[in-house]
C-alpha cells in the first residue's frame, strides 16, 4: 500500500526557494511522488510513497523549527496517485488574494470536527445559533460530496468566493457559520476575510473534511471527498474512489 499524506502550515518563510530546494532533496531521497507549494506564508503538501521514506521525509521537516508542529492527514491508496514530484514557489500555498486573510496575523477561531458532528445533530451551537455550514471549494468538488444542507457556492476559483458570497451575507448574521474545505487552507482563509468584513460568527473547520473524516467518520456528510490527484475522491473511512472502481 501506498501511504499518501496531506499537510499544510502557515508560518513565515524568508527563504522560500531554499526552503523548497530543501523539500525537493528530501522528497526525491525517499522516491517521493506529488505536489509541494512554498511561499513566503508556509507550504503545502501532498506526497505519496513508501510509508517508511514518508515518515523519514516527516522526521526531516519537523526537525526545521518552523515546522515543528505541522498537522499530517494520512490516508492510503493502492497505487501511486501522482506521476511525477512537483515543487513550486507561489505567492499564496492558496491564492486567495486578499489581505485580510493572512493566517500569520493569527488564526481564524475553529471548530473541531467532534464539537462540529454534535452541533450537526442538533441543527445548533452550544449557545443555541442555528447552523450554517459554509462550504469553501468549487462546484466540480462539491459534486462528489459535501455536508447535507450546506450552503455551496457557484465558484470555479477560491478567489471567486467573496463576491459569491455576498447575496449571502444578511442571511447568516443570525447563524454560526462553520467554514469547511478538503484540509483546512481555504476554509480559514475565509473565516479570517469574513472576520474582517465584520462576519464575527464565523468558524473554521479544524483539520477540514479529511480532518473530520479521520476524528468523526462520514456523520452529515454527503458522499465523498474530491482530492486533486488519482484518488479521485475519498470516502468517509478515507478509501480511494479510484481503488473500488479498480
Amino acid at each position: 500500500m501506498i501511504l499518501n499524506i496531506a499537510a499544510y502550515h502557515f508560518v513565515h518563510i524568508d527563504d522560500p526557494a531554499a526552503v523548497a530546494a530543501q523539500v525537493r532533496g528530501l522528497a526525491e531521497a525517499g522516491d517521493l511522488r506529488g505536489t509541494v507549494l512554498v511561499a513566503e506564508e508556509g507550504i503545502n503538501i501532498f506526497l505519496a510513497g513508501a510509508e517508511s521514506a514518508i515518515h523519514v521525509f516527516l522526521d526531516a521537516l519537523s526537525s526545521d523549527p518552523r515546522f515543528t508542529g505541522i498537522v499530517v492527514k494520512e490516508s492510503r491508496s493502492r497505487t501511486q496517485p501522482f506521476a511525477r514530484l512537483k515543487v513550486k514557489l507561489k505567492q499564496e500555498i492558496i491564492a486567495f488574494r486578499r489581505d485580510s486573510a493572512s493566517p500569520l496575523e493569527g488564526r481564524a477561531p475553529a471548530v473541531a470536527p467532534e464539537d462540529l458532528a454534535r452541533w450537526i445533530e442538533k441543527g445548533e451551537d452550544d449557545s443555541g445559533r442555528r447552523l450554517v455550514l459554509l462550504d469553501t471549494r468549487n462546484r466540480e468538488e462539491i459534486g462528489y460530496g459535501t455536508f447535507s444542507g450546506a450552503l455551496t457556492l457557484p465558484i470555479d476559483n477560491f478567489t471567486d468566493l467573496p463576491e459569491a458570497l455576498t447575496p449571502h451575507r444578511s442571511a447568516l448574521a443570525d447563524a454560526v457559520v462553520v467554514s469547511f474545505c478538503t484540509g483546512g487552507i481555504r476554509c480559514e482563509k475565509a473565516a479570517l476575510w469574513m472576520h474582517a468584513e465584520g462576519m464575527a460568527n464565523v468558524l473554521q473547520l479544524e483539520g477540514g473534511i479529511l480532518g473530520y473524516f479521520e476524528r468523526v467518520g462520514g456523520y452529515g456528510y454527503d458522499g465523498r471527498c474530491f482530492v486533486f490527484d488519482d484518488r479521485v475522491a475519498l470516502d468517509a473511512e478515507l478509501k480511494p474512489l479510484a481503488d473500488s472502481n479498480a
